[in-house]
């Protein structure tokens, strides 16, 4: 289902949003052979995203009165990840932002029709984007994000998970799916604090040890939320880097399934996850092809068309949102900490 916005406007409509990206076929195919820098072909796309979010981060709650959580959430989140950054965002443009991210009681009344909300979905963005906040030192207090760990705890189901979306197979980007949900719930508890919230994590990390590995998505909870636990839970690590290996298309990228259509979302997915385990053989070499099938799918404002579920569709959500995991994925996958490794 797509997401509608805390004011209650209809974020479904169609919108020419849509733009041609322009790099040469010719180059897109030698960068995904791995044989240029994705660079060749594309300036800065780094700075190029994190230009573009910022804009639509600051024009959300002008235009709209309200916060949203694509881009009050996933759009800013992946500002403030990119602030030690050389692309680092003008984070004085979007102050109205970070004030509002401060302030938890605020999520619960934002918006003038909290009808068509999901406030569980809400409460997960807004609470990453603030754990996000105050690593890069725009929010001070830990105890506004141990406040809204808590009402985050609060919303995990009796069997580990935090059940957003559940009736997709797998998640947008806008509205994750329980796979997603969840790695990113446990996120923001163990950077709030690991020993007050240990219980709902124990809970995450027991459902993710007892489920299959099937797709990008799963693949990313099992990835985010064992990744501490590497030693006990090497094979089913081991699992789901095997998985995101066999996945990956001859473009680069990744779709939701082994062998479904690449799309920027569950490219920057993988990517993200995988940055953790650039050491293991292999591994920075279909790194290195998936940055080349995000740059190349990079469209000319910085941003990235929407992946949406079913594919083809044009979102405004999905597409602030599907652009702000793919700037996270460009950044955790720079260049420089590429090494040359053949794909």
């Amino acid at each position: 289902m797509e997401p509608k916005s805390h004011s209650g406007l209809d974020l479904t409509k169609r919108r020419s949003t849509r733009q041609q990206w322009r790099p040469g076929l010719a180059a897109i195919v030698i960068a995904w052979a791995g044989l240029l820098p994705a660079e060749t072909f594309a300036e800065d796309p780094e700075r190029r995203a994190v230009a573009f979010l910022g804009s639509e981060v600051a024009r959300w709650n002008r235009d709209n009165q309200c916060f949203s959580c694509h881009n009050d959430g996933d759009a800013a989140r992946a500002l403030f990840s990119g602030t030690k950054t050389p692309f680092a965002p003008k984070l004085a443009d979007i102050r109205a932002t970070i004030d509002f991210l401060g302030d938890p009681d605020r999520w619960e009344r934002n918006g003038v029709d909290a009808a068509f909300s999901d406030k569980r979905l809400a409460r997960l963005q807004f609470a990453s984007a603030l754990a996000e906040a105050h690593a890069a030192g725009q929010v001070a207090e830990k105890s506004t994000l141990i406040e809204a760990a808590a009402r985050l705890a609060g919303d995990q189901s009796p069997d580990g998970t935090w059940p957003i979306d559940e009736v997709a197979p797998v998640g947008s980007p806008a509205t994750y799916g329980p796979s997603v949900a969840t790695a990113m719930a446990v996120t923001t508890l163990r950077r709030a604090d690991r020993v007050r919230f240990r219980e709902p994590i124990a809970r995450a990390t027991t459902w993710v040890r007892d489920r299959p590995v099937r797709n990008v998505h799963e693949a990313f909870s099992v990835l985010i939320i064992l990744a501490d636990e590497e030693g006990p839970d090497r094979a089913r690590i081991d699992e789901a880097i095997g998985l995101l290996k066999t996945a990956q298309n001859d473009d680069g990228g990744w779709g939701p399934f082994p062998r479904s259509p690449s799309e920027p979302f569950d490219s920057a997915l993988a990517l993200i996850v995988l940055a953790e385990f650039g050491n293991r053989e292999g591994v920075d070499g279909f790194r290195r092809r998936g940055r080349a099938f995000l740059i190349a799918t990079q469209q000319d404002d910085g941003g990235w068309p929407g992946t949406t579920r079913p594919a083809g569709g044009d979102s405004y959500a999905q597409r602030v949102s599907t652009s702000a995991w793919a700037t996270m994925g460009l950044l955790a996958t720079p260049m420089a900490g590429l090494r040359a490794a053949s794909p």
